[in-house]
């Protein structure tokens, strides 16, 4: 099997010591989840690291991949100007095989090589210290659940397609308005839904999350979502056992971390 390791991340800037400062000691919790996965990652030896996030190019009707030969990650938007990372690309992985993926799923490719925090935190936590690793990311739609799953079960052809061995993450934030204080006016259906997602994932139910109530979805305020899903669809058929790292909300924000245990 190509797949080698999987999991969901949160991507909150104030993970960058330089930007986090004080408010570190509050998220305490997902950075030790944060590391221990990233000791999983380091030992599944992962040529290539799939990411998936909110933040990036977002096409109404396609799929983006973003495919460059070299990225660069910094934080210079959240006033740090002093983090810079930069990690290669894998173009071959998605070509070779675009046909498969295009005939079943709409795609667009791009070659952006600044990259979001939706892909840089993740990698900034989880991947800088593997050696000559290289990353895709990938922008979800604004498609249906359904077709963001049928998009991960397509890309599971092609990550099974290849001898590479290749890790996927699923970045993204839960509710954005869990407390008073969040970044949106404060509803009760965050908890709800956060609380809803986790129990579904627990239980590796992929269809109950392609089916969660869409009202309850819009007024959550997430982010993550669709980048689980897509992660799920690359899961399917695969035995997995959902671990859950932690998951806390100190500014209003759920924050999970899961390892998609494979078996």
């Amino acid at each position: 099997m190509s797949l080698v390791f999987s999991a969901i991340v949160p991507h909150p800037p104030i993970l960058i010591p330089s930007i986090g400062k004080g408010n570190l000691e509050q998220i305490t919790k997902t950075k030790e989840a944060l590391a221990s996965l990233e000791r999983d990652l380091y030992a599944s030896k992962p040529d290539i690291l799939i990411i998936i996030s909110p933040h990036g190019q977002l096409n109404h009707d396609h799929f983006t991949i973003n495919l460059s030969d070299n990225f660069e990650i910094n934080f210079e938007a959240f006033g740090d100007f002093a983090t810079k990372i930069k990690v290669g690309g894998d173009i071959p992985l998605m070509t070779n095989d675009r046909e498969r993926i295009s005939s079943k799923s709409p795609i667009n490719i791009i070659s952006e090589s600044k990259l979001d925090h939706g892909v840089g935190i993740p990698f900034y936590s989880l991947g800088q210290n593997i050696p000559d690793i290289k990353i895709i990311p990938i922008y979800f739609s604004m498609l249906d659940n359904q077709s963001h799953l049928e998009f991960g079960k397509n890309l599971k052809e092609i990550i099974l397609n290849t001898d590479k061995r290749i890790a996927v993450i699923a970045s993204g934030d839960l509710s954005h308005c869990l407390t008073e204080n969040a970044p949106v006016k404060f509803n009760p259906a965050g908890k709800k839904f956060d609380e809803n997602l986790i129990e579904l994932l627990k239980n590796g139910d992929s269809q109950g999350v392609v089916n969660i109530d869409k009202k309850l979805i819009e007024n959550a305020a997430e982010c993550g979502l669709k980048s689980i899903i897509i992660l799920l669809g690359t899961l399917n058929n695969i035995n997995f056992k959902t671990k859950i790292l932690n998951y806390e909300a100190p500014f209003g924000v759920g924050y999970l971390v899961a390892n998609m245990e494979l078996e």
